[in-house]
């Protein structure tokens, strides 16, 4: 164990992403489900931008998954508690996003054993970009 760290220290998640996810809609019931939205502007000097094919830069896939498990936590039905990853159940990828594009994300919420499941639509200014399903476990890690 590292001199500064205890056993009751959290290690705080790391992010490629320089900026956080802006919540616009907290989760609210809407036809009998748990629905909640958030965006994120990939800024032209995000530094995962600078690897990611030079000179014809496209925002990596892991880190739209990474704002929509932003957006999934910080959106969450307060019913639920802390949320944190479990399991990527599925990432479809249908259109690249560029720097500079907003990502719209609109998470739905379910139930699933003793987790939380969630299933995210991501569109920029040109349309679908991604389907992603999380599945979060409830706790304080």
């Amino acid at each position: 164990m590292h001199p500064e760290a205890t056993s009751t220290s959290v290690r705080q998640p790391l992010s490629p992403l320089r900026e956080p996810v802006r919540v616009v809609r907290q989760a609210a019931l809407v036809d009998g489900g748990w629905r909640s939205a958030a965006s994120f502007r990939v800024r032209p000097d995000e530094p995962v931008l600078a690897g990611h094919f030079p000179g014809f830069p496209i925002f990596p896939g892991v880190c739209v998954i990474e704002a929509v498990l932003q957006a999934a936590t910080r959106t969450a039905p307060p019913e639920f508690g802390p949320l944190h990853l479990d399991t990527v159940e599925s990432a479809r990828f249908r259109d690249a996003v560029y720097p500079g594009d907003t990502l719209a994300i609109e998470v739905e919420w379910d139930r699933v054993d003793q987790g939380t499941g969630c299933a995210a639509r991501v569109s920029t200014e040109r349309g679908l970009a991604a389907l992603v399903r999380l599945r979060l476990r409830r706790g304080d890690r």
